[in-house]
């Protein structure tokens, strides 16, 4: 919901990261990988209880995810091969952090658990069940507004701010990360803030599904069609 009016502070951020990596000459699916290892040792260091050094690497992951694609476009190496990575490695951190969130705020000793584990599970298993249910909702949404992009302006990748046409939503990058940043500032409450966070990605469908069927009856109304 607010990844577009922070674009000009991820920029900022990332720039000197930006700057460093063009002078390096380290390429973007490099980044891609170097960010999918810290997202993922954020997860097994979540699960260790270390909450602090979880955080580290989160912020680093998120950091690196956003120097990727502005790489690309610096150097001009935007293609499908670097966007579908991105968009994987997106995908398997997102899914494991919640797992490693839910094991150390769990605890394997119960008397020693931050809370008691069988709340965070039901919490972790909805969130990303929603999320699965999201995925589809904006996946091909985002195939037809790229094809509607290239028929109606028939603009270059490399002019895109993603590699993928993102359809607006409630909860997107920005929103996704201040939840799973609030998870690992505190544990305790994890269960809570996944299970708002899974109610806000569901509505988040709801919203995409309703752009849809609104954008579907309009262009059966252009067409002369019965709708």
């Amino acid at each position: 919901m607010f990844d577009e009016q922070l674009r000009g502070c991820k920029d900022r951020v990332i720039s000197p990261l930006l700057w460093l990596t063009v002078r390096l000459r380290i390429s973007p699916t490099a980044v891609t990988v170097y960010g999918l290892m810290t997202g993922l040792a954020a997860a097994v260091v979540a699960g260790a209880g270390h909450w602090g050094v979880a955080l580290i690497l989160w912020i680093l992951n998120r950091v690196l995810d956003g120097v990727d694609g502005a790489l690309a476009r610096r150097t001009g190496r935007c293609g499908d091969n670097g966007g579908y990575l991105d968009i994987l490695a997106d995908f398997a951190v997102y899914a494991a952090l919640p797992l490693g969130i839910a094991v150390g705020a769990g605890g394997r000793d119960p008397t020693a658990s931050v809370v008691p584990i069988e709340s965070v599970w039901p919490a972790v298993a909805v969130l990303l069940a929603s999320c699965y249910v999201n995925a589809a909702s904006w996946m091909y949404l985002a195939a037809v507004l790229e094809k509607r992009a290239a028929v109606e302006h028939n603009e270059p990748a490399s002019a895109r701010r993603t590699a993928v046409v993102m359809p607006k939503g409630i909860v997107e990058g920005a929103e996704t990360i201040a939840f799973y940043t609030a998870a690992l500032l505190v544990p305790r409450h994890a269960a809570l803030l996944f299970w708002i966070l899974a109610a806000l990605v569901l509505l988040t469908a709801v919203q995409r599904l309703s752009w849809w069927l609104r954008s579907a009856a309009g262009s059966r109304r252009s067409s002369g069609l019965p709708v």
